[in-house]
């Protein structure tokens, strides 16, 4: 069995949804935004709350081990209410938390997350334990021992540590997923290309992979034929220009417009699978840790394993938390099965 190691971030979310809330579009030459607002000054009802685990740490390890991979994980919390609540989450998932690290002089990591009724998300997060990792608490023999380790995005101090435990990885013959963060890009293509030259898989969302490379996706830009669909030529050239090694594969994902993907011979399409909108929080962490399981499954099949990590997104979606929809690899089938028009495309 498939040994994956994930490092990242551990939280306890709390979920705010309010029916008062609005979505304001604001457009510009080279970009459209959108914000969420609430009436300034008001006291506002709450429509649902509720009260989560996440983090990409946690996330990701809850979604290898429900697919069915010996997973273990390396994440930093505190000695309080919430952490108490993260460790008993973990109560019934196989995750072997032997290698996390807790600290009593410190929080636990904790967001609060406002839901549009559209159901996207805003995130207000207390980084905590989370942005304080130091190198000389990791255990780098889990690292040597794993086969796949996954790099979730480490912010703060903690960012410090990636190069040095991708660098460790490499040299040790364990395969490397990378999915950075705005701590990480902040530092420039130059900082992130030194990471690059030793994953094989790296997963971005359109926001990440346009800071890291400073390509825009110009809404005024011609797009090239791509099969029967059309990929942006600016998101093939963020595609390039992310792959600095011959053995990579890197992946774009772009919320409601699907995900993209290069491993140097070709470029893959997929659209999103249907599937209700509840949070997308997760939805992120499911796909890129659902992609590298599925590279294995299928045999690197990089079109196919896209599916997968789309239909096991799109249950994410459909629940509340974001660990609550993960379905496992046979789910997954069964779900492709049903739904045999739904497919990628090639080119």
């Amino acid at each position: 069995m498939t040994k994956v190691l994930t490092i990242g971030s551990a939280t306890m979310d709390v979920f705010v949804e309010c029916d008062d809330a609005n979505i304001v579009s604001v457009c510009s030459k080279n970009k459209d935004s959108e914000f969420m607002s609430y009436p300034y000054g008001a006291k506002i009802d709450i429509t649902t709350f509720s009260s989560k685990v996440g983090g990409g740490g946690v996330n990701t390890a809850c979604n290898f081990a429900n697919l069915g991979f010996e997973t273990s994980a390396i994440f930093k919390i505190g000695e309080d209410i919430y952490s108490e609540g993260i460790l008993e989450s973990f109560k019934d998932r196989k995750v072997n938390l032997s290698h996390i690290i807790q600290d009593k002089n410190t929080s636990t990591g904790f967001s609060i997350i406002l839901v549009s009724f559209q159901g996207d998300r805003t995130v207000l997060a207390h980084r905590g334990a989370n942005a304080e990792i130091k190198q000389e608490e990791i255990n780098f023999d889990a690292i040597k021992n794993a086969d796949l380790m996954y790099v979730a995005p480490l912010n703060g101090e903690s960012n410090k540590v990636i190069e040095s435990i991708v660098d460790y990885a490499h040299k040790h013959g364990t395969k490397i997923c990378f999915n950075a963060g705005s701590t990480s890009l902040k530092r420039g293509f130059e900082h992130i290309k030194t990471i690059l030259k030793s994953a094989h898989i790296v997963v971005m969302n359109k926001d990440e992979a346009t800071m890291a490379t400073d390509i825009q996706v110009r809404p005024d830009t011609k797009t090239e034929k791509f099969s029967q669909e059309l990929i942006h030529v600016d998101i093939k050239k963020m595609l390039t220009t992310l792959k600095v090694m011959d053995y990579q594969v890197i992946v774009i994902t772009d919320g409601g417009n699907g995900a993209y993907a290069y491993d140097g011979k070709k470029f893959y399409f997929c659209p999103v699978f249907p599937s209700p909108v509840v949070s997308t929080l997760g939805a992120g962490d499911a796909f890129a840790s659902t992609f590298c399981g599925a590279l294995e499954r299928t045999r690197l099949n990089v079109g196919r394993s896209l599916m997968y990590a789309s239909v096991n997104s799109a249950s994410v979606v459909s629940q509340f938390g974001a660990t609550e929809g993960h379905i496992t690899f046979e789910q997954i089938e069964e779900k492709l099965n049903q739904n045999p028009d739904y497919t990628y495309l090639e080119g």
